[in-house]
């Protein structure tokens, strides 16, 4: 039923962070036209958390060694916070061009089997 996730971040500076999320992580992309920029991304997971409050949302992506992706970065010139150990995982913040910071991190935990795609 479901083939896939579409996931939207919002930015003071999108062309920046579009372009950045391509060359940094290695991201496929099409232009859709006018260069509106949509990457592709590896298999997705989603997780529900306990709120106060909706409309609250977070985006991590994944990596299998948290390590060497962050020093990956370093070589390319983008600094990454130090890495951080939760139980779930072992994470660092990647500060985007414009503004923003994305998750990137380890996980620990159990992972489900990817459906199929269509």
């Amino acid at each position: 039923m479901i083939s896939g996730a579409h996931v939207v971040l919002y930015s003071r500076d999108a062309d920046a962070d579009r372009a950045f999320l391509r060359d940094a992580f290695d991201l496929p992309g099409v232009d859709v036209g006018a260069g509106w920029l949509i990457l592709g991304l590896p298999p997705a997971e989603i997780a529900v958390h306990p709120a106060e409050a909706n409309d609250l949302h977070e985006v991590y992506l994944l990596c299998d060694d948290i390590d060497a992706f962050a020093a990956a970065m370093q070589d390319r010139g983008v600094d990454v916070s130090e890495v951080h150990n939760e139980p779930w995982g072992r994470l660092v913040a990647v500060p985007l061009p414009g503004g923003g910071e994305i998750g990137v991190y380890q996980p620990l935990h159990e992972r489900p089997d990817n459906p199929p795609a269509r």
